[in-house]
């Protein structure tokens, strides 16, 4: 009984030993690379400065953006064994500053199905052009089987929508707007029909400035003078007739 213990603790010290210096090797190879080189590790440092200071980090762009899942799909596949589900999400992100994107992510969970869309949504994400907190115009747009009809609208009105409009329009950074969702309801196709009409506005500025014109600015009408009565017409009034 005493042989297999020996042999045991044999092979734990053999272990020991061979681990030991592996595990001391890089930690006295790192201070030897950073005194050779010190130059290397200077340009990141001052890069990460520099991005901390302006705020042009990635971090302070995740933290702006807002996603909003609009729709998660289940699918089954029958198998020998039995069913094999798989999940699909479809995600709206967007700075409410005029930039939306739209992703549909899929997967065998739910949470890297949301992860994925996300990061599809975020390298689509595409400028839409706002006149303050509405569009600046009427638009009607469709994808497939959907058909989506916006109207600007007046401060105060709302974002009168839909759940799977509204989240696109609120992503954008849109605050007054009526809309009306038309034909099939399938999210995704109600989502792009959405985003393609954003895409197909277009401001009174570019429009012109592709024509090659100048907006004329209109002086507002000034309001009528009052003109005083002529001297002898006032005296003659004045004076009673025989």
């Amino acid at each position: 009984m005493a042989e297999p213990e020996k042999r045991e603790g044999d092979t734990q010290e053999f272990i020991a030993e061979a681990v030991e210096p592996q595990a001391a090797e890089p930690q006295a190879a790192e201070p030897q690379a950073a005194a050779e080189h010190p130059e290397r590790r200077e340009p990141r440092q001052r890069r990460r400065r520099q991005q901390q200071e302006s705020g042009e980090g990635h971090e302070g762009q995740e933290q702006e953006l807002t996603e909003k899942v609009v729709f998660i799909n289940r699918s089954a596949k029958v198998v020998k064994g039995g069913r094999r589900f798989n999940f699909s999400a479809l995600i709206v992100v967007g700075d409410k500053r005029g930039r939306v994107g739209v992703g549909l992510g899929k997967a065998g969970e739910v949470a890297d199905a949301i992860r994925k869309g996300t990061d599809m949504a975020r390298g689509a994400m595409v400028p839409v052009c706002l006149k303050d907190a509405t569009i600046p115009h009427e638009v009607f747009a469709h994808y497939c089987g959907a058909k989506v009809l916006l109207r600007p609208a007046s401060p105060g009105t709302g974002i009168i929508a839909g759940k799977t409009v509204r989240a696109v329009l609120e992503s954008a950074g849109v605050k007054d707007i009526l809309s009306k969702s038309l034909g099939s309801k399938n999210a995704a196709n109600v989502v792009k029909a959405t985003l393609s009409a954003l895409l197909s506005l277009r401001l009174r500025e570019d429009i012109y400035k592709g024509r090659g014109l100048q907006i004329k600015k209109v002086e507002p009408p000034k309001p009528p003078e009052a003109f005083p009565a002529p001297a002898a017409e006032a005296s003659g009034a004045a004076q009673p007739t025989a």
